[in-house]
């Protein structure tokens, strides 16, 4: 037996074991966390799932939230505020290169939690000194990304609605720029990226079903056989199901438009029809010169003469080794040197 208990209002739900509580849908509940004592609202009632679907142990509901809890939990925001302005004031004081997000404080007032922003690593130990004399209680700084930064803060989109993020997506899911190329959106940063900067979440939400049309639907610039003959696709609409091609035999600028369905691509044939043409007819005027051209006879190699050496052909004198015992001059016309005997 489990209920599913949510901290924020578009946060993550979390499981809890309610102790044999009956809790509704919207009743607020103090429960145990790793953080320490939590306030949170009920969005799942009792309900009993499978062991295996559960991470045990499970933490528990002490109880449910009264009228005191919910003055406490007004009382902690306004703590967590004012706790803001002075942090902030704090870092302009330090001057450190960061940016603080948002503050929060646990229910029961035993750890404070600031959350910022910054291009790099921080060194902020001198901060936390202050701030713990300040609030006499425990204080912790975490670094965020500017996704999560626009989640805690929220705003519009250029949908106009508000921010999926900050609304109703518990978690960030991987977006990439091949999701815009496969739904053939504009590549400009500006009209793909959202007020984070980063490329918008929304473009994952169809890329499946653009997935699925692109096995159905023949890529722009190839060659396909339709109803009416072979021809090249130069445009297409995924969602329509259509694609519009230049058929051979129509006139040029004409372009004719099937379903995908009733087109069938053309493997390895040149996207360039006229390249192509071009390559044929040059490959049909190589084999015309090729049989009319006769075959001349092979002639033998001459052998010639080994050349006398002279001054000039020489071979190069041979280069000494390397670690070699080197000779010494003579010391008289035709009587050679002494060797020394070397000592072992």
């Amino acid at each position: 037996m489990i209920i599913g208990v949510r901290f924020k209002s578009n946060g993550k739900m979390y499981y809890f074991d309610p102790q044999e509580l009956t809790v509704s849908i919207g009743d607020g509940v103090i429960v145990e966390t790793a953080r320490g004592v939590e306030y949170g609202e009920c969005v799942q009632g009792n309900t009993e799932v499978p062991d295996q679907t559960v991470v045990q142990p499970l933490k528990r509901v002490i109880r449910l939230a009264t009228e005191a809890d919910c003055k406490t939990l007004e009382r902690n925001k306004k703590r967590a505020d004012e706790a803001f302005i002075i942090c902030k004031r704090k870092i302009e004081e330090r001057g450190l290169e960061m940016n603080l997000v948002t503050a929060e404080c646990t229910f029961d007032m035993s750890k404070m939690l600031f959350y910022f922003t910054a291009d790099g690593r921080v060194d902020f130990r001198e901060l936390v000194k202050d701030l713990a004399g300040i609030f006499r209680t425990r204080i912790e700084l975490r670094q965020i990304g500017v996704r999560d930064e626009a989640k805690m803060i929220g705003g519009l989109g250029s949908c106009g609605r508000e921010l999926c993020c900050s609304s109703y997506l518990e978690d960030f899911h991987p977006v990439s720029i091949n999701m815009a190329k496969d739904q053939n959106l504009s590549l400009n940063p500006a009209k793909i990226s959202g007020v984070c900067g980063r490329l918008m979440c929304c473009l994952k939400y169809e890329h499946e079903a653009y997935a699925e049309l692109q096995k159905v639907t023949p890529k722009q610039g190839s060659v396909v056989d339709t109803p009416e003959g072979r021809g090249k696709v130069i445009s297409t609409q995924m969602l329509r199901g259509t694609c519009k091609v230049q058929l051979d035999d129509s006139p040029e600028h004409t372009l004719t438009e099937f379903q995908c369905t009733d087109c069938c691509m053309v493997k390895g044939v040149c996207r360039n029809r006229q390249n192509a043409a071009a390559m044929a007819e040059e490959r049909r005027r190589r084999e015309e010169q090729g049989a009319g051209d006769v075959p001349q006879p092979v002639q033998p190699p001459v052998e010639t003469a080994p050349q006398e050496e002279t001054e000039e052909s020489a071979p190069a004198p041979r280069r000494r080794r390397r670690g070699g015992r080197r000779r010494r001059k003579p010391t008289e016309e035709g009587t050679p040197a002494p060797v020394e005997a070397s000592e072992e």
